[in-house]
């Protein structure tokens, strides 16, 4: 019997068949690629631009300023979603493909589902070069789309029509999978999205896409629960991994039987609520002063869906107890035998619940005395924290801690923030208190300036009955606040809270503790000797978003930021406040670093700050350590 066919356009194809796709877990199934975002220019506008119009009730599509910040959006999106529902993004060739690049590089070091469909030149090459191709001397079958290779997890580029087929299938195989999911890249030269093919019409039947949950080898179960037993000590931290997994009831069930106190990276913040009684706060470079101290004297430090960063271990130099260990519960065994750990290779939520098991069946608990210690440790940086967000005036310019404390009083547990980079995640992560799983969404894998606003609309459309705010800093606005207008035009109601201290304040605080003395970190007029330290610079960023077609509210005073805010909260369409505080250098006001973080400093310097800096480094360099 001859196969039923239908012709159509590669692009067609490619877009009906993703029409078709689902995920499925716990018994929920959804759609995997929900909408496509696209900026349309001679490398797609003809081939997935007119298969978006053929297919228009079957695909949605949303229009986008920028091709980074539409993979911002989409990875937004998918966050949201629990990596089981994300969007497409498909771009012309050129600029616009090398765009997407600073996006999927953000998707696949967090372990975010986005699909990329950039144009490509020619297959056929009637014509050597096009407008906008690379040439490369050595190679007829590069472009400047091989700049997405190291940066995605999946990669093919589509000469023959054919080829689609078991390109688009290994596509979603890697979208769905927990452990090799990131940016997938399929390059689609624009002759080919034009060209037509008999489809088998089984390619475009419905499939569900199941994602694992797998549990833990009895071997290695049996020994993690030996090493939890042994360990007087024992921390865990919590990463992203949890919240991928939705795995937050299942953590809290095991510390509440256990006692384990639990601390939290930056993308695990919320695991447990601030509140539970084993949450002692974030944990690191910007981490808390209780949390910090337990990982000093841990003996043994349980990572569940952590990676370890750099900024989580101190650069090596956080774990001080001789002879601690690490248990690694992670689903992926490249970071499960991280710092020589004991790998408990297992689905975050399948693990935590085999383990509160099997520890149950010992009646295991931490002794009552480290419970103390943590729960009094923990209720005096609450204090700090109180401190930080207290205001004794109404009437004065609010510092940065008071801002968020401004908006910690309003928000309850279905409020969402969002942020990636400068000063505002290391006062977050310390100050914050997550009342919800997924309420605190940090991007800080690749801390990528300019996703704020673009990942606010992604979570939004993701989750269209909640308040999501974007805290932007000046830096980041002047990034990317492009798709302020997408925000517009789609009615997507995001909150932003717009920060202005007049320059890089993060980096010029680095910058004056590694002896740079805060060059080029300020937004000033150029002074005489060639530094940025002359006046202010007169940009009014408030105007600048109201000229977009955000509603803007400003606030001069704590009292007028109170009253913005909760303006704000209320409003359905999307609103911005905007608040002045102190300048780049006294920005802060939150507890200083509680671990340290390896920044190189200049080895040999004349001036007095740099070489004060390096006696300092070498200092902090000799307490490094290698887990073996």
């Amino acid at each position: 019997m001859t196969p039923t066919t239908t012709r159509l356009t590669v692009a067609q194809a490619l877009v009906r068949f993703l029409a078709a796709q689902y995920t499925e877990r716990d018994g929920v199934r959804q759609r995997l690629i929900s909408a496509t975002w696209g900026i349309f220019g001679h490398g797609n506008v003809a081939g997935l631009g007119q298969a978006l119009v053929e297919y228009a009730d079957d695909m949605p599509y949303h229009q986008g300023r920028n091709e980074q910040s539409m993979v911002h959006a989409a990875v937004g999106y998918a966050r949201q979603s629990n990596r089981l529902s994300t969007h497409a993004v498909t771009t012309s060739i050129g600029p616009g493909a090398t765009n997407l690049v600073t996006g999927a590089a953000l998707a696949t070091i967090n372990h975010l589902p986005v699909l990329l469909l950039p144009g490509d030149t020619f297959a056929t090459r009637p014509a050597d070069p096009v407008l906008q191709q690379l040439e490369v001397p050595y190679a007829g079958d590069v472009s400047v789309n091989d700049c997405l290779r190291p940066v995605s997890r999946y990669f093919d580029r589509v000469t023959r029509p054919e080829a689609l087929i078991p390109a688009a299938l290994q596509a979603m195989r890697v979208l769905t999978d927990p452990v090799e999911t990131g940016a997938v890249t399929l390059a689609l030269p624009q002759d080919v999205q034009a060209e037509a093919y008999d489809w088998p019409e089984e390619f475009f039947a419905e499939r569900t896409w199941v994602v694992r949950r797998p549990g833990a080898d009895p071997t290695e179960l049996a020994e993690a629960v030996t090493a939890i037993r042994s360990a007087r000590r024992p921390l865990v931290i919590a990463g992203g991994g949890v919240h991928h997994s939705r795995a937050e009831e299942a953590l809290a069930e095991f510390a509440a039987a256990t006692g384990i106190p639990v601390a939290s990276t930056q993308a695990g913040k919320g695991s447990l609520r601030w509140d539970h009684p084993q949450d002692v706060g974030a944990v690191g470079h910007t981490g808390t002063a209780t949390a910090n101290e337990l990982a000093r004297q841990a003996d043994l430090v349980i990572g569940v869906g952590t990676r370890y960063t750099d900024f989580t271990t101190a650069s090596g130099t956080l774990f001080e107890t001789p002879g601690v260990r690490f248990l690694n519960l992670n689903i992926a065994p490249f970071d499960g035998h991280k710092l020589a750990g004991r790998p408990l290779v297992a689905d975050a939520r399948s693990g935590l619940a085999e383990l509160t098991e099997a520890l149950g069946m010992h009646g295991h608990r931490v002794a009552d005395a480290y419970v103390t210690e943590y729960t009094e440790d923990k209720q005096r940086w609450e204090h700090r924290v109180d401190a930080c967000y207290e205001a004794d005036e109404i009437d004065v310019r609010p510092t940065q801690p008071q801002v968020l404390g401004a908006l910690d009083a309003l928000v309850d547990e279905s409020d969402i923030i969002i942020n990636a980079a400068g000063s505002l995640p290391g006062d977050l992560h310390k100050l914050w208190r997550a009342r919800s799983r997924d309420q605190y969404h940090l991007e800080y894998g690749y801390s990528c300036m300019g996703y704020e606003i673009p990942a606010a609309i992604g979570v939004k459309m993701a989750a269209p009955d909640r308040n999501v705010w974007a805290l932007v800093g000046d830096g980041t606005y002047l990034m990317m606040p492009t798709e302020i207008v997408t925000a517009v035009q789609e009615g997507v109601a995001i909150k932003m809270l717009l920060i202005q201290n007049h320059g890089y304040a993060s980096i010029g605080g680095l910058s004056e503790s590694v002896g740079g003395e805060r060059f080029g970190t300020a937004y000033r007029y150029q002074s005489d000797d060639g530094t940025y330290t002359g006046a202010p610079l007169p940009v009014d960023l408030a105007a600048n978003a109201a000229s977009l077609g955000m509603r803007v509210l400003r606030a001069k005073t704590v009292g007028d930021l109170r009253e913005a805010l909760a303006q704000a909260r209320a409003a359905d369409t999307p609103t911005c406040v905007y608040v002045e505080t102190e300048t780049a250098d006294t920005v802060s006001g939150a507890p200083p670093a509680q671990a340290w973080w390896d920044v190189p400093v200049a080895e040999t310097a004349t001036r007095p700050s740099a070489v004060k800096a390096r006696e300092l480094y070498d200092r902090h360099v000799s307490t490094r350590r290698r887990h073996l």
